[in-house]
């Protein structure tokens, strides 16, 4: 059995795809773009085999009884699914207590139909008829697994009266409308999910709203697993709940155009499960909009929230090293099947040769004039724009404040200048080494292959460059190819500036480029081509 579904797009193209059964498909997007309009719409394009379970909504009991009689449950379940099909219903949720108690009368009615079954099995005498219902696990006992399984503590029993109850721990039992918002969320989704038609569309909002995801994501798994006889569709903004079932599907939704209180439109794109990327990779990406950027560092690193500002329409994620970039940018651009994304990268240069940084280029990774994004911080231009706003609530004198930050960056730089020469001669020697390694046609002939780098005389010429820098005073030399952040230079720039600390300033920077046109257009030459390219579409 398969069923066609139809997202309208900003485009007039929309966005169609099919679901069978077994199929698991997750609608991500952040709040506000439209995933709950979107799960609405699915459950009126198939109604009547439609289940939604608003799990986000109203999680407590009335009671724990079964206080519907069985014309009474389809009459409310009827009235829901027209009351569903309604544009409010996407942010109101009707009938709130009677949803829990049809919950509660289908999971009571379940246990005694099976009870009822093998009863009737065994009068009839055909006691191997009763022995394979028996085999069929009871609901209750099914939800117990699945809860124990989520690391959930809990335990479901029917007593005498059809009061359904729960003891934790093997303790003493108490009703289930004491249960904490947690559990009484899980069972309200795990008992909605197991009583369910074969062959029903299971659409869930938003479960992760009062389950931590260490639950609620074996939870899914487990009942994608209990209930593969039907179709799930799962709103969420976690985007660690589709890398738990990597077979599944995902609907990345960016956004949603509305006219009036009805959404016209989503900004949508479906990622197939067959993508051929690794599953850190498709985290960011499920997190993304069409264009990445992938930068040096770590999610609290400078990095991430300088070229968040430089290119405000993208998608900035950190990776460690040079090689992550390079990795990720090139897992994206190579994925077939994703080529609605588009993948960049930016790295240090580190005085790479001129055919290294063109193989970057190629590859969409762009090296950027400087060793280190401090360089890009601490720039004396940026210095001088930052230290004059911050003049007109000091009263300093700017220029003398970036003279005196310069000086004293300076001195605290001269005695370092050794190590920070062979810091950024290893890489140096790195690239060179690796250039004069052996190849096929070397090793072919049987000789004996050495290799001989001067080492000493590359480090005597660091060593006069950058104190012929400091004689200078060039401080945007230094400050650019040089890792003067392992020094007490920008301490000290940062003092003179008359900021408390290097995180202050750093701050004040940011603020600087989100108000000054100027100083974000200067910042961004430093991009070459990389600013324009993320501007064609």
């Amino acid at each position: 059995m398969t069923f066609n579904f139809s997202v309208p797009t900003p485009a007039g193209i929309p966005l169609d795809f099919a679901a069978g059964i077994g199929d698991v498909i997750f609608v991500l997007g952040a709040n506000g773009t439209g995933k709950s309009s979107l799960i609405q719409k699915f459950s009126t394009m198939h109604q009547g085999h439609t289940r939604r379970i608003s799990a986000h909504r109203q999680t407590w009991f009335d009671s724990n009884a079964m206080n519907l009689s069985a014309r009474g449950r389809k009459e409310a379940e009827q009235r829901i699914v027209s009351l569903d099909s309604q544009p409010n219903s996407r942010w109101m949720e009707h009938d709130a207590a009677q949803r829990a108690n049809i919950a509660i009368y289908d999971l009571i009615d379940a246990e005694n139909m099976r009870a009822r079954a093998i009863a009737g099995a065994v009068d009839d005498d055909d006691i191997c008829l009763a022995r394979e219902l028996s085999k069929k696990d009871a609901p209750i006992k099914i939800i117990n697994e699945i809860l124990r399984l989520s690391n959930f503590p809990i335990e479901i029993s029917v007593n005498e009266s059809d009061h359904i109850m729960a003891s934790k721990s093997a303790g003493p039992k108490y009703s289930i409308s004491e249960m904490s918002d947690g559990e009484r969320n899980a069972l309200l989704i795990a008992t909605s999910v197991l009583t369910a038609k074969p062959g029903s569309i299971l659409l869930i909002d938003e479960p992760e709203r009062h389950l931590h995801r260490s639950i609620i994501s074996p939870l899914l798994t487990l009942l994608f697993l209990k209930r593969a006889d039907c179709i799930f569709i799962v709103s969420t903004h976690d985007v660690m709940l589709p890398l738990g079932n990597p077979s599944a599907r995902t609907l990345l939704v960016r956004g949603c155009r509305y006219i009036g209180n009805a959404v016209t439109d989503w900004d949508a794109d479906l990622v197939s499960n067959e993508a051929a990327i690794d599953d850190q990779l498709k985290q960011d990406i499920l997190g993304g909009r069409r264009k990445l950027l992938f930068v040096e560092g770590h999610e609290r690193s400078l990095d991430k929230p300088l070229y968040s500002l430089i290119f405000p329409q993208v998608s900035v994620i950190a990776k460690s090293s040079c090689r992550d970039v390079e990795h990720a940018v090139s897992g994206i651009r190579d994925a077939q099947g994703l080529h609605w994304l588009r993948a960049f990268g930016i790295v240090d240069s580190d005085r790479r040769t001129p055919d290294d940084l063109q193989n970057l280029l190629n590859k969409g990774v762009y090296p950027i004039p400087v060793i280190s994004v401090e360089s890009i911080y601490y720039a004396p231009d940026l210095q001088r724009r930052v230290v004059g706003r911050h003049a007109t609530v000091t009263g300093a004198d700017p220029n003398l404040a970036v003279q005196r930050g310069r000086t004293e960056a300076i001195a605290a730089i001269r005695p370092h200048i050794q190590r920070l020469s062979e810091r950024v001669v290893e890489a140096t020697v790195r690239r060179e080494l690796m250039t004069k390694l052996p190849r096929q046609a070397d090793i072919a002939t049987s000789q004996i292959f050495s290799v001989t780098i001067d080492v000493p005389s590359i480090v005597s010429d660091e060593i006069e460059r950058l104190t012929q820098a400091c004689d200078t005073n060039d401080l945007a030399e230094i400050i650019a190819h040089y890792p003067v952040r392992e020094t007490p230079a920008l301490d000290r720039i940062v003092t003179c500036l008359g900021f408390q600390n290097r995180s202050q300033y750093e701050s004040a920077v940011r603020k600087l480029l989100m108000d000054d046109e100027e100083a974000l257009a200067s910042v961004k030459a430093l991009f070459g081509t990389l600013v324009t390219g993320m501007a064609t579409p």
